[in-house]
């Protein structure tokens, strides 16, 4: 059962923080917060022990050595958030339903473990949904808001919706396979009319998790109505899950079809890119800015998808890994601003540098990431991806990619301008973050910085071996 130590585990905290929720008094609520981030650092840790590769329940369940690093960078994500959630969690309105937060993404990362070592679509589904599921419930968490319980709401529905499209291309799949494995469909894979039409509703249920174009008219409107710690783990976490297994599946099940989808996905790549960019620009909620942004971002992964070779698979990984130490550095700001002075908006961060200057240091390296500034790691991933599409001759597409990260550059730097150009009657007073929001900025700030510069050094090393021999 070791071959399932990641589930395990987080089935195990989670059963403790509940048996730890039920005799904690009201008044007492705070105290399960510093063990659930204990408990979330040592299955962080436990999961980077080496570990033997292995399938269980038939084939239904496998890990293997990819599906293991990719649950360690989807745990090292949602350790960051627990701990950039204290602040938060520790308001007033928070205080009786602490324990529900931590609960409700254990139980949605369980779900994204399961999915992205699933053999079959049947395991694969089961994990979606119960990845899904608590997450609608999390962007209600603020239910006494009514953004909030709008947010769950439409998350709920529009999951109900993409979930509902998913299955039935799956049930077409069966159909024309007469098997649910992986392995076994992948040869069966012949290109015909049902097959293509399958794909395309399997690849659209997956592209409304993704928030993919045309497919990600809820995005912007959750994100601004679910808690700020909420919408981070959604745009980083859950994003990531969802393009790792999807990742897998093209490259697995639908190998054979791949010219046929490559096509989808060209089109898709630049829609999404060009339609994230132009609306993030017209945006002055910071998460509604932020939302576009992630949308303009998932476009940019799929260069790296595109690519159809192990190096794109690699390159998708690495970003996922720098977009999520990029993004929750941007939404940590947000987040401590917004719990702090209640301002979400753009035109608030005028003059922030002269109040807050670590704070708006940490924005402006989050969003030069984003943006794909060098040396920091942000631009190590763009790089990474355009040269994985650029490889299989997609040139067009990668002048189209590079021509939208100028454009991004702007609006990030619109941001940047208001918190270091701007000036303002009533800036954002000046205030001192807690330990844990430091100790989690901090941990951004260290992903960004030292995954960019390694980058940058086994870059030149790499050059110079190749220039020497």
């Amino acid at each position: 059962m070791l071959i399932m130590r990641h589930e395990l585990l987080l089935v195990s905290i989670t059963v403790i923080l509940l048996i730890v929720e039920i005799f904690l008094p009201n008044t007492q609520k705070r105290k399960i917060i510093l063990p659930a981030i204990l408990l979330m650092a040592a299955v962080t840790l436990i999961g980077f022990l080496p570990g033997e590769p292995g399938e269980l329940f038939g084939g239904m369940y496998q890990s293997t050595q990819l599906s293991i690093l990719l649950k360690n960078i989807l745990n090292i994500g949602v350790l960051i958030v627990f701990i950039q959630s204290v602040d938060w969690l520790k308001q007033d309105q928070n205080k009786e339903k602490i324990s529900e937060f931590f609960l409700l993404i254990l139980s949605t990362l369980i779900g994204m473990n399961y999915m992205i070592s699933a053999g079959d679509f049947l395991m694969f589904y089961l994990g979606l949904e119960l990845a899904t599921i608590p997450i609608a419930a999390l962007a209600a968490y603020e239910r006494y808001k009514e953004k909030s319980a709008e947010a769950g709401v439409k998350l709920i529905f529009i999951s109900a919706l993409s979930s509902g499209i998913l299955l039935y291309g799956l049930s077409m799949i069966y159909g024309t396979t007469g098997t649910m494995y992986f392995t076994d469909i992948a040869p069966l894979m012949n290109g015909s009319s049902l097959q293509v039409l399958a794909f395309i509703f399997f690849f659209s249920g997956m592209a409304f998790k993704i928030s993919l174009v045309p497919f990600h008219l809820w995005t912007a409107d959750v994100y601004e109505g679910a808690p700020v710690n909420v919408t981070s783990y959604l745009s980083v976490i859950s994003k990531g899950a969802a393009v790792f297994i999807f990742t897998i599946i093209l490259y697995t099940v639908f190998a054979k079809i791949a010219l046929k989808w490559s096509q989808v996905l060209y089109v898709i790549i630049i829609l999404t890119i060009t339609v994230g960019n132009l609306f993030a620009m017209r945006q002055q909620n910071l998460k509604r800015f932020l939302a576009f942004s992630s949308i303009a971002q998932a476009g940019f992964i799929l260069l790296g998808i595109i690519g159809q070779s192990q190096t794109g698979m690699t390159t998708v990984i690495y970003f996922v890994l720098v977009y999520i130490f990029s993004n929750l550095g941007a939404f940590g700001v947000v987040g401590i601003i917004s719990n702090r002075t209640g301002k979400e908006n753009i035109s608030d961060y005028d003059g922030l540098y002269r109040t807050n200057p670590k704070l708006s240091l940490v924005m402006m390296l989050a969003l030069f990431s984003l943006a794909g500034i060098p040396p920091l790691a942000g631009f190590f991933g763009k790089f990474f991806l355009f040269t994985a599409a650029a490889k299989q001759g997609y040139y067009i597409l990668v002048l189209i990619a590079i021509l939208n990260t100028i454009i991004s550059l702007y609006y990030y730097l619109l941001v940047i301008k208001a918190m270091f150009l701007n000036t303002s009657d009533q800036p954002i007073g000046q205030f001192k973050s807690d330990g844990y929001t430091r100790v989690g900025l901090l941990l951004c700030v260290a992903g960004i910085v030292v995954v960019g510069f390694t980058s940058m050094i086994y870059e030149m090393i790499f050059n110079l071996s190749f220039g020497l021999f």
